[in-house]
């Protein structure tokens, strides 16, 4: 149990640092360069993006990484005396929820109001405005999160096992 314990620590700390890489990247310049761009030049390369990320290593990573947190956090309620067990559930509800839940409730919606609009129309320039300011917003709080999940993850391995 406890080399079980261990892996999946090691490995949602990994898969969060990760994708709080990813998403510190978007939300720091590529959001940012996107947004120097004519709307429809935006619009259309964050479109293609939407669409390549979802058939992408990233998803494996940001679902196996939320399948892995569940996971560690279920393990971690069999070891009630173990003194890693709050950096554990810390950084699994961090991660699964802080980042995962918050990208199906707040980027997905926004990836599909912008996937619904015609690069080149009238209306897209006036999507465009407003998701780059609230797409980037949540993007940076999904960033935090899977960083605070990491940290939390890095305590617990650095954090004896209970005797």
């Amino acid at each position: 149990m406890e080399q079980l314990l261990v892996a999946m620590t090691w490995i949602s700390a990994l898969g969060a640092a990760l994708i709080a890489g990813v998403f510190f990247g978007f939300s720091t310049f590529v959001m940012t360069a996107l947004g120097r761009r004519p709307p429809a030049e935006g619009i259309a390369a964050m479109q293609e993006i939407n669409l390549v990320v979802v058939r992408s290593g990233f998803i494996a990573v940001f679902v196996g990484t939320a399948i892995a947190c569940t996971a560690l956090a279920l393990l971690a309620g069999l070891r009630w005396d173990d003194p890693r067990i709050p950096y554990w559930l810390i950084g699994a509800a961090l991660y699964v929820v802080g980042t995962f839940v918050l990208t199906i409730v707040r980027n997905v919606p926004l990836n599909d109001e912008l996937a619904a609009v015609d690069p080149a129309g009238s209306e897209g320039a006036a999507v465009w405005s407003r998701y780059l300011v609230d797409w980037t917003w949540w993007n940076s709080v999904r960033t935090a999160a899977s960083l605070a999940a990491t940290a939390a993850f890095i305590l617990a391995i650095r954090t004896p096992a209970a005797p």
